[in-house]
Order: structure tokens, then C-alpha cells, then sequence
């Protein structure tokens, strides 16, 4: 599949490296455009429909989080690639699908591509599908610590979990949340047979209660009490995983 992309990058000799790599080593991938700012790169966004976007930290008049945040949703990938590495956690836990750190190794940026093509190919297979999720049948229960003794909760009445802390967040399909004492990680594995998918660091959803996707930003998953649960981008091929 094809990639229209454009480089948003200040520096011109960072720019001109970007696009004789992506033009030499990635050819599923079409520049229509370069950027030195933000507002250049505004321009470019909403004239084309693009599908990834390699987008510099740091710019004049802004930066990248600036720029996103005006774009508002969108259903383009980025790849972050810049020289700073202590954006790393930011760009990946909300922004980015990958990142890149100058110099921009050949590898890594091949790595990046086919990540995202991998990604869009799978979502792309899953419109327009009758699915069914893996994991329908099987039935289980956990228990969780109370006051007095435990509590018994069917793993299909969960709806989905969230990290608070070290804490876990438990949220029912009948509306009731409780608060246990243990990781989120915790869940994930107890859960895991169970038709459970963790789709971002803070949260652990119940497969068979998505009742749609979305792919702006990181993507989401709406669940069926029509709740928007957030999707990491480093999430999306697990998640996806679980339909065929």
C-alpha cells in the first residue's frame, strides 16, 4: 500500500537526509510536500489527505505538540524525529506511532514505515467485515480483596480496567467501579484468556464489549456502554489481532 507523506522539519539539511532515506529505502511511501513550521505544515495537512506524517519536535512558531493539537482529530500516523530524547514517553504514549532520533538511522526509519503499513493494512481488512472475536466463548471469574474476604466478579460482566497509580480501577458492565489494590499489569495477566486486551499503559478492555474503532490520533475503541477508551499507537497491532 501506498503512504502520502509529508516531512515537517526546520532544518534543511535534516530534511534533505529524511527524504533522500525515505525516497531510496522506502518506496511504498510518496512525499507530497515539506514544512518548515508549523504553519506551513497546517497548510500542507489540510490540503492533503495524508496518511503519515514525519513531523521535527522542535520549530519556529511552535512545536509538534502545537501542531497536533491544532490539527484536532485526524486519521494520519506520525513518526516524531528529532535530536531530544526526553520527548520519547510523550510522543509515544499520545502522539506518535514511532520515533526517531537524529541521525536518523536507515534501520530504524525502514522499522517505522513498516510498522505503520502493517498497522493501516490491518485496519484497512477489518472495514466493511463480518467479524467475530477470539476469545468469545470462554467464560472465567476473579476475585478481588474486600474489607471482610473477597469479592467474585464474572470476567464478561467487566467492561474495562484503568491504572490509578498502583492502584486498578474496575469498571462494570452495570455501571459499578471499584478500586483494588493491584497493577494493572496484575490484570492483564489474570485476565488475559478471558478476551482482555490492554490498548493503551492505563487501560485493559473487554474485546467483546468494542463496538467500534476509531482511528483519529492514537486511535480509540468505543465501548458498549458508549465510553471512548484511548489506543496507543505501540497498542494497535495487539488490538487488532484480536478480530478476523
Amino acid at each position: 500500500m501506498e503512504l502520502k507523506t509529508i516531512i515537517v522539519e526546520d532544518e534543511d539539511t535534516s530534511r534533505e537526509i529524511l527524504r533522500n532515506y525515505l525516497t531510496k529505502y522506502c518506496p511504498k511511501v510518496t512525499i507530497v510536500g515539506e514544512a518548515e513550521n508549523v504553519d506551513e505544515a497546517l497548510v500542507l495537512i489540510r490540503n492533503h489527505k495524508l496518511d503519515l506524517v514525519f513531523l521535527d519536535v522542535e520549530m519556529p512558531k511552535g512545536n509538534a505538540f502545537d501542531l497536533l493539537e491544532q490539527v484536532g482529530d485526524r486519521t494520519f500516523d506520525t513518526v516524531f524525529v528529532t535530536a531530544y530524547n526526553q520527548y520519547a514517553m510523550d510522543a509515544l504514549n499520545t502522539h506518535a506511532s514511532y520515533y526517531l532520533l537524529k541521525p536518523v538511522s536507515i534501520d530504524e526509519l525502514i522499522k517505522a514505515v513498516d510498522y505503520i503499513i502493517e498497522i493501516k493494512s490491518k485496519e484497512n481488512a477489518l472495514e466493511n467485515k463480518v467479524l467475530t472475536t477470539h476469545n468469545m466463548d470462554k467464560q472465567g471469574k476473579i476475585t478481588i480483596p474486600v474489607q471482610d474476604g473477597f469479592e467474585v466478579l464474572p470476567a464478561k460482566d467487566i467492561l474495562y480496567c484503568q491504572a490509578d497509580d498502583n492502584y486498578t480501577q474496575i469498571f462494570m458492565k452495570s455501571g459499578d467501579k471499584k478500586l483494588v489494590s493491584k497493577t494493572l499489569k496484575f490484570f492483564e495477566v489474570a485476565l488475559t484468556d478471558f478476551g482482555f486486551a490492554r490498548v493503551h499503559k492505563s487501560f485493559l478492555v473487554n474485546v467483546n464489549e468494542i463496538t467500534g474503532y476509531k482511528k483519529g490520533k492514537g486511535g480509540s475503541v468505543v465501548m458498549s456502554t458508549g465510553k471512548e477508551v484511548l489506543v496507543s499507537a505501540s497498542q494497535k497491532s495487539n488490538l487488532l489481532a484480536y478480530f478476523q
